[in-house]
């Protein structure tokens, strides 16, 4: 794993949990870390990796719009 030393700012009001944990929400919304690598730089268990996603406007559901049609798709065909 790399290390990345960062210097902020002072007027950046935020501790390094808080900087990881954007960093890899940022990082799982670009489509460069799966979930479960964003959850293990951000610390935390996927699940509650998840529900912090929210307060950093990152939806858990990653899929361009053509990925979204194809699933749309998909579950209208599926019959149980």
């Amino acid at each position: 794993m790399k290390s990345l030393v960062l210097d902020l700012p002072d007027s950046v009001d935020m501790d390094e949990r808080e900087v990881k944990i954007f960093l890899a929400a940022k990082l799982f919304e670009k489509g460069t870390l799966s979930m479960g690598q964003a959850a293990e730089l951000a610390g935390y268990s996927k699940r509650t990796f998840m529900e912090l996603l929210a307060n950093y406007d990152v939806s858990i559901f990653n899929l361009d719009e053509a990925e979204l049609e194809k699933d749309i798709l998909n579950a209208k065909n599926y019959h149980t």
